[in-house]
């Protein structure tokens, strides 16, 4: 063997180390593979694994230990990179730039990429007799933690609305998280490793690809149609790919708006059966349907399929609790692991505030005007997008957005990196697709594209010329 090729096998093998540690499938204290066994995973002679493990001691990233073999240091793992903030152009279509833009954007700035409800359409004087009502309450209330499955009044309800969709669930498949994004992190602990392979729809919401991205797992899409996940694809996925997890909303699906049908749902749960695939159904838009639609975790019964929700979307924001509905064994798992991390669930606060506003009719009226409100919007934004060229994917049974596709030559990431520096925050489309071909797609907040001046924006960014542009 020369020289040269040694040298170039031994980086190839020192770079395939520092990879693994950078992607956490190494951490400190681990044990390198075997000398033999990482010579035949690289197809390499065991000299030049040899020669690599020793270059990687010399610069401190592993160590040598006699008898044992090699080990990471403590001092190996960079803190973990999510994003490359020093580029703006990626930055434009990572699953971050929609989440930092509206968050930190002022009050003077219009945000229809983001996803939520205008303020005034929210149950804001309920909201403030709830907090009235719960400042008269025990000490007990307002200063200890809170039970480790969460407040037993608010499950009461919960699982009242779970039967309403035809999931059987009792106590034992319940634990309130949170938040609802806390609920999808504590399954993905519990569930996930690092390298395991996570299938979503593409698009899906950019914080699902946030939080594996964060998990080290890689991320397979499938595509996204009217009907649910592309079948034929989503078969063949599973069955080359065998994923841990499949992550999805079955009904007014983020950002498409599509709803799952039954047959779909039939041989997504079939297919998930055989390939021992876990089904993640975040069911958070269900109350803005007209009437219930096929649910995962109603034909599945909870045994295969992870139910979470939350009432961010349709009663507070900043009033946060989630939950997940599960097999026993699993909840039991969930709950010791949200101890380890949060020391419990939900604040006692924000469950017993929500309990109020979920008890009686209020609730119930809050959602049907909230419901007739954007059918009325969700017109009216579809023909005022029309008459700019931006044509809808399809008109969803409810919901708050509009996944629509730009006129012909226009990249959704320059035109939203244009309009924020106008005060306006879009949502391109890219940022939701991981196969990132969604380029000439932008996904719209009917509910908050009542301002004139959002369309005045548009029309002027899309006016002017782009310097590249992203296939359908």
């Amino acid at each position: 063997m020369t020289t040269i090729a040694t040298g170039t096998r031994t980086s190839d093998v020192m770079n395939a180390v520092r990879g693994r540690i950078a992607g956490r499938m190494l951490g400190p204290g681990d044990r390198l593979p075997s000398i033999r066994n990482f010579a035949a995973t690289m197809g390499v002679s065991p000299s030049t694994v040899v020669e690599a493990y020793d270059r990687l001691a010399a610069e401190g990233l592993i160590r040598a230990q006699q008898g044992s073999g090699f080990y990471v240091s403590g001092t190996a793992l960079p803190p973990l990179k999510l994003a490359d903030a020093e580029n703006p152009k990626s930055r434009a279509v990572d699953p971050f730039w929609v989440s930092r833009q509206s968050l930190d954007a002022d009050d003077t700035t219009l945000k229809p990429g983001c996803g939520w409800l205008p303020a005034d359409w929210m149950p804001n004087d309920a909201l403030r007799r709830a907090i009235r009502s719960l400042a008269r309450s025990d000490d007990a209330l307002l200063a200890y933690y809170g039970s480790t499955r969460g407040s037993p009044a608010l499950r009461r309800l919960l699982l009242g609305r779970l039967a309403e969709n035809g999931i059987p669930a009792g106590p034992d498949n319940l634990v309130l998280t949170t938040t609802g994004t806390q609920a999808l992190d504590l399954i993905c602990r519990f569930l996930l490793r690092p390298g395991d392979t996570v299938l979503v729809d593409d698009p899906c919401y950019f914080n699902f690809q946030a939080m594996l991205k964060a998990h080290q797992v890689k991320v397979v899409g499938v595509a996204r149609t009217h009907n649910g996940p592309d079948i034929a694809a989503f078969e063949a996925i599973l069955s080359a790919h065998r994923p841990r997890l499949y992550v999805t909303n079955s009904t007014i699906h983020n950002p498409t708006g599509s709803t799952l049908s039954p047959q779909v749902a039939h041989r997504m749960l079939n297919a998930a059966a055989a390939n021992d695939t876990i089904i993640v159904e975040d069911d958070i838009f269900a109350d803005f349907e007209p009437e219930p639609s096929t649910r995962l975790a109603a034909l599945d019964g909870l045994e295969r399929v992870i139910r979470i929700g939350s009432f961010s979307k349709t009663l507070s924001a900043a009033v946060r609790c989630g939950y997940i509905a599960a097999r026993p064994d699993w909840v039991e798992g969930l709950i010791d692991l949200q101890i380890a991390t949060n020391f419990g669930g939900p604040s006692p606060l924000a469950s017993e505030i929500i309990t109020h506003m979920l008890a009686g009719g209020g609730y119930r009226k809050h959602m049907e005007d909230v419901r007739r409100k954007l059918v009325r919007v969700r017109r009216e934004t579809a023909e005022r997008l029309s008459r700019l060229g931006i044509e809808p994917w399809l008109m969803p049974r409810g919901g708050i957005y509009l996944w629509c596709r730009l006129p012909e030559g226009l990249d959704s990431a320059e035109v939203a990196q244009t309009a924020l520096a106008q005060g306006v925050v879009l949502a391109p489309g890219n940022v939701f697709s991981v196969s990132q071909s969604a380029g000439n797609f932008m996904r719209f907040n009917v509910a908050l594209m009542l301002e004139p001046r959002i369309y005045t924006v548009l029309a002027d960014v899309m006016k002017r010329p782009v310097s590249s542009a992203s296939p359908a």
